[in-house]
């Protein structure tokens, strides 16, 4: 399976997480920091329409990487950005070089490599929609679905171990924290997790 293929089955392994969201829960916490729900969402389909445009040919403008309204049909948003970017990324591979994206978050907006950008891509898309179901409750649909697939928990596992991750690129504030120890039972997408900083047994803290 090519890499665009499991980028695509990572966008609807995500929908089906977010399609699951009331309009009532867009205020639970996340992982992510302080974002709320509602925030991680708008983040996640600013970042479809960002990739989109970078995969389009577009310099790496801050204004078409902003956070996008998600108003109380999260699941539509999301799908809807998702179809653009698939299409986005599908012309961009017809090439017979695919020019590399400028990503304003990357390397201060410096050509990425096509394939090393859909594997950010991927990568941004499986850890989100763990965020957003471990804060709908157990993530245990969605990490199973990425651990029985063997192509899909190894994409994410190799761009996951070449994240850098010297105490400058972890520090508060980043995109990812300190790697963690894995749990030696962990499977492929909680080892990832590890990798980012991120803990596999975060839950919504009880009031």
């Amino acid at each position: 399976m090519s890499l665009l293929e499991l980028h695509t089955r990572s966008l609807e392994l995500a929908a089906a997480v977010v399609d699951t969201v009331q309009p009532e829960q867009l205020v639970l916490p996340t992982p992510c920091g302080d974002w709320s729900l509602r925030r991680l969402l708008e983040h996640l389909v600013g970042q479809h329409r960002g990739f989109a445009a970078a995969a389009d040919g577009a310099g790496p403008d801050l204004v078409l990487w902003r956070d996008a309204p998600v108003h109380g049909d999260p699941g539509g948003a999301f799908r809807h950005s998702a179809a653009r970017l698939t299409a986005a990324f599908a012309r961009a591979a017809a090439a017979p070089r695919p020019a590399p994206l400028r990503l304003p978050g990357i390397r201060d907006g410096g050509p990425v490599p096509f394939e090393r950008a859909v594997g950010f891509h991927l990568l941004d898309t499986l850890v989100h929609a763990w965020d957003v179901a471990v804060a709908l409750g157990p993530p245990d649909r969605l990490t199973a679905a990425v651990d029985e697939d063997p192509a899909l928990a190894g994409a994410l596992l190799a761009v996951a171990g070449a994240v850098p991750a010297g105490p400058a690129d972890r520090a508060p504030g980043r995109a990812f924290a300190a790697v963690r120890a894995a749990d030696g039972a962990a499977g492929p997408f909680e080892r990832a997790l590890a990798l980012l900083g991120r803990d596999p047994a975060w839950a919504v803290p009880v009031r």
